[in-house]
């Protein structure tokens, strides 16, 4: 059996592990010459390739001279930072990513301080150096000081570093060598990731860190084997974090990794990462071990989710015409097979049978999984996202998640950030100029201040402004943050929306809809120049004369309605409201949809008031 590596690229997302991981495969002989391979090939979920962005952690392998390297390609927002956590107890090494222009960023920040904690030694690559505004050895000084300040030891501070482009596939260890192929990287790979460690004549275990259901195999479970030998057929068992005993099974297939393919293979031993079939409740964090083994391999703590929303049954007049998947139990089932394959997300039902409270890191996180849903065939009902608080034992204070926030904008738009973001209680930690005209401005700010925040930095900015941010810590509470300032336009009633009526609704605010929608009372089609909400008819038609004059008769010529993103229509409703998602629409409306009860409701919180 050839020697093994186990080894996982981090960085921050758009720093190019997938395009780096696409050429390491290609170099080592995984492809044909002429075989046909999609960009991005470990992207193989449809959003990843729409987004740009790695979502769920994937392994592969790839053999160099005599020896096999299981790569593991991770996420890089740190919404998904639940992925990355459990995949660093598989590997003894790490590539740490890290743009040639940009620098580390908050999510390098956040993955390799995990890093560093497991004692595993990082190589760092300079990425995309033949870049115009490139500026490898600054970023490589950079790195130096983030490893000092994550509490790196004399031994992980003695990197090995390479410049690489993964795009044009070279890696050198000085920019004046010749620019040919990744072969230094991978000898370096080689004589700097150990080799797995383990006693392949122990009893069998193997720690499960990713969950997937397949159509024939049913649940396929991918770990690491930390000791002794898997084999075909051989009867195993599975234990929980607590030492209890979950199931009995039979390996019914073990599965090695081999470039994008899994292959059915007979044994595989200590340090090897496999995936395994044949168990029908096993999970993520649990163990599945031989009969003799009664103690389970200590699985890493994850981090616990600062944001969660409520999904509820779709009630709106409008319900049941695209989905196919509309009822509690369809809907109850996904979110639990979600979050047991996703750690980083809670489940718990509240406010009745038809409402799931989903608790995740963030937006993004939890907005993908909405977009999946909806695909799928799903129609819900989402509520505005809420923080989760904590109490301090000690004192009684309440607590809040603050994020650190770090944002990369023109020097003429740093005013206008420092403005909007000090109106959402953020303090700001750094201001320092980054090159080319930019300024890099460091914050800490309460998570419930980001909210909705994205879309309004990159019309501050014009689109050129890069903001990332990380969890930092629980902090007390920083006081009331001001809400949406402007008011809704509400339709009264149901039909089809004309465009003359539209016509006459523009004065009013901007519209979210166009001529030829279907709209129900209680709907929300628009948003109200003033603080009020008004109640408006987008369904009244022109009325017709038997005088025909020019005037009269001109074209009704409307403004284009403000499209509404999944991640928008979350982040811009309040608590009153509720975004109805289907598989073809996303609509804005009311909770309550009878305008006599919305007034009983705000009479009833006044007087609570």
């Amino acid at each position: 059996m050839p020697t093994l590596r186990n080894l996982a690229i981090i960085a921050h997302v758009d720093h190019g592990k997938t395009t780096l991981v696409d050429q390491l495969l290609r170099q080592s002989g995984t492809f044909r010459e002429n075989q046909q391979v999609a960009e991005r090939a470990l992207d193989s979920n449809d959003l990843e390739r729409e987004r740009g962005i790695t979502i769920l952690a994937k392994c592969t392998s790839v053999a160099w001279k005599d020896i096999r390297l299981n790569i593991v390609d991770t996420p890089g927002h740190a919404d998904f930072g639940g992925e990355v956590e459990r995949i660093l107890s598989m590997v003894d090494g790490v590539v740490v990513l890290v743009d040639a222009a940009e620098g580390p960023m908050p999510q390098t920040k956040f993955v390799t301080a995990k890093a560093l904690a497991l004692g595993l030694r990082p190589i760092v690559v300079i990425n995309k150096a033949d870049r115009p505004d490139a500026r490898p050895h600054a970023v490589h000084d950079m790195v130096f000081d983030l490893f000092a300040a994550l509490g790196a030891s004399d031994e992980q501070l003695d990197f090995p570093t390479l410049f690489a482009s993964g795009k044009n596939g070279w890696a050198v260890a000085d920019l004046d060598e010749p620019h040919e192929s990744l072969a230094p990287l991978f000898d370096l790979i080689v004589r700097h990731v150990p080799p797995p460690t383990g006693d392949r004549d122990a009893p069998f275990a193997m720690l499960v860190t990713t969950l997937e259901a397949d159509p024939y195999l049913g649940r396929v479970l991918t770990g690491r084997i930390y000791s002794g030998t898997a084999r075909m057929n051989m009867h195993v068992k599975s234990l929980a974090p607590d030492g209890r005993v979950i199931e009995h099974a039979r390996l019914t297939k073990l599965l090695a990794f081999r470039g994008l393919d899994r292959t059915p293979i007979e044994a595989a031993s200590a340090g090897d990462i496999v995936a395994i079939a044949g168990f029908g409740e096993t999970t993520v964090a649990d163990t599945i071990c031989d009969a003799t083994v009664i103690t389970p391999v200590a699985a890493l703590p994850i981090d616990p989710p600062t944001l969660s929303m409520t999904l509820s049954v779709n009630d709106s007049p409008l319900a049941g015409r695209e989905g196919d998947k509309v009822t509690s139990r369809m809907i109850r089932a996904r979110l639990l097979r979600e979050a047991e394959g996703n750690v980083a997300i809670r489940v718990h039902e509240s406010e009745g049978k038809d409402v799931f409270e989903v608790a995740g890191r963030g937006e993004l996180q939890l907005g993908v999984l909405i977009e999946t849903m909806r695909r799928e065939g799903f129609e819900l009902s989402v509520g505005r996202p809420r923080v989760i608080y904590r109490t301090d034992p000690e004192t009684g204070q309440r607590l809040e998640p603050i994020e650190e926030v770090q944002v990369d904008v023109d020097e003429e738009y740093s005013g206008v950030v420092v403005e909007k973001l000090g109106q959402r209680r953020a303090e700001m930690t750094d201001m320092r100029p980054s090159g080319g005209g930019k300024t890099r401005i460091t914050f800490r700010v309460p998570s419930r201040g980001l909210i909705g925040y994205h879309g309004e930095f990159l019309t501050d900015t014009r689109g050129t402004g890069i903001m990332s941010r990380i969890f930092h810590a629980y902090e007390p509470y920083k006081g009331a943050i001001e809400g949406r300032r402007n008011g809704v336009l509400i339709a009264t009633g149901a039909g089809v929306a004309v465009a003359y009526a539209l016509w006459y609704l523009e004065e009013r605010g901007p519209l979210f809809i166009a001529p030829g929608e279907q709209v129900y009372e209680g709907m929300v089609i628009g948003e109200h120049s003033r603080g009020n909400d008004l109640e408006v008819n987008p369904l009244k038609g022109k009325q017709l004369t038997n005088i025909r004059t020019t005037s009269k008769d001109e074209a009704v010529r409307l403004t284009p309605p403000r499209v509404m993103s999944l991640e928008k229509a979350i982040a811009y409703i309040e608590e009153d409201e509720l975004v109805e998602v289907t598989p073809k629409n996303i609509r804005l409306r009311k909770k309550l949809l009878d305008p006599h009860a919305r007034k009983r409701a705000s009479r009833a919180a006044a007087e609570v008031g």
